[in-house]
């Protein structure tokens, strides 16, 4: 009998539902040639969740996303819920969801494939054989902390961390940094802020439990510069929340398209699994997008929350082997493009493939 998942969809606002078709193509596809079986569970978030019952986060979707072994998210938000109130935005939706699936940890690969070495804008000898790991805490810091408030004259946040979320995610880093080149470098801002001390001295601690790892720090601010300088120095960067959603996209920026890179949210229970651009809402419908940083995000959820590894593997090698044999989308056709495709042509290269 095949194994069996249950895993819910959001395919969200702009392009999300154009690049979770694809994905959803590859899935299904991994799924017949390894034995598996999907169930779908459809979801609302963001935007189009705000047009069908007036909020972000519907209760529906909370109840929804804990029967779930894995979720699978496109991208929210646009220009037509900009002018909302704060907590009725896209955006609030996603950042409930989150808190509410727990998931404290987001990890961020930012991976140079060598056909592609000349899409970054970096020389091709600082970011050939890049491969990151970004690990960012999720749900705590200046995002979360209270109090906070806009005032007329004024407008204040609270960066927080408590000791329990600093090791969680300090031990995710870890594991993770296990299973690669055993060096985790944790960034911070300890020369001016209390609750970055904190961090690292937290950090130095759960260091102990793992002695083959190597632990080095380094202040965001130079952290930003070198991951320009030289990239390759980093195996896995453990850092904050407001760090880490500045430093993750520096990072992807090293692939040459935001459009490859996929991310994991996990922690607690249900893990979330997304591409790390945004909705794209000025490409949206006309079929254009690059799907291949959600169907990579389809092997993360694969390896991560299903430990179906040898299903991701396939994933990653079709993706391979798809730029290698020359096919690319529009934001990546310059570099020795055989064909340039469309999106939903991108997601059935790569259901071929699978084998």
């Amino acid at each position: 009998m095949a194994k069996s998942y249950k895993i819910g969809i959001i395919r969200g606002d702009g392009i999300g539902p154009e690049i979770i078709t694809e994905a959803l193509k590859v899935l299904d596809k991994v799924g017949t040639v390894c034995d598996i079986a999907f169930e779908y569970n459809e979801m609302l978030l963001g935007g189009f969740a705000i047009d069908a019952t007036g909020v972000p986060f519907p209760s529906e979707t909370k109840e929804g996303v804990n029967s779930c072994d894995a979720v699978l998210f496109g991208a929210i938000g646009g220009p037509k819920w900009d002018n909302l109130e704060r907590h009725l935005r896209p955006e609030s939706g996603l950042l409930a969801l989150r808190s509410h699936m727990g998931t404290f940890a987001n990890l961020r690969p930012a991976v140079v494939y060598d056909e592609l070495v000349n899409a970054s804008t970096l020389k091709a000898e600082v970011v050939q054989g890049v491969d990151i790991m970004v690990v960012r805490e999720l749900t705590g810091g200046i995002y979360f902390g209270q109090p906070r408030e806009y005032l007329s004259d004024r407008a204040y946040n609270t960066m927080v961390y408590t000791k329990v979320e600093v090791e969680r995610i300090a031990r995710v880093a870890f594991e993770i940094a296990m299973k690669r080149d055993k060096r985790v470098c944790s960034v911070d801002k300890a020369n001016v802020l209390e609750v970055s001390q904190f961090w690292r001295d937290i950090v130095i601690e759960i260091a102990k439990e793992y002695p083959q790892v190597e632990l080095t720090h380094m202040y965001v601010d130079n952290a930003a510069m070198q991951l320009i300088r030289n990239p390759k120095q980093f195996d896995v960067i453990l850092t904050g929340n407001i760090f880490g959603d500045i430093l993750s996209d520096a990072a992807s920026m090293l692939s040459g398209s935001i459009g490859l890179l996929p991310s994991a949210s996990t922690g607690e229970g249900v893990g979330l699994y997304e591409p790390i651009h945004g909705s794209a809402p000025d490409i949206a419908g006309m079929g254009i997008a690059n799907p291949l940083a959600t169907i990579s995000s389809v092997a993360m959820m694969l390896k991560y929350a299903l430990g179906e590894i040898e299903a991701s593997q396939k994933i990653d090698n079709a993706i391979k082997q798809a730029l290698k044999e020359g096919y690319r989308t529009g934001d990546i056709g310059a570099y020795d493009a055989k064909e340039i495709c469309n999106c939903s042509k991108m997601g059935d290269v790569i259901v071929n493939l699978i084998n």
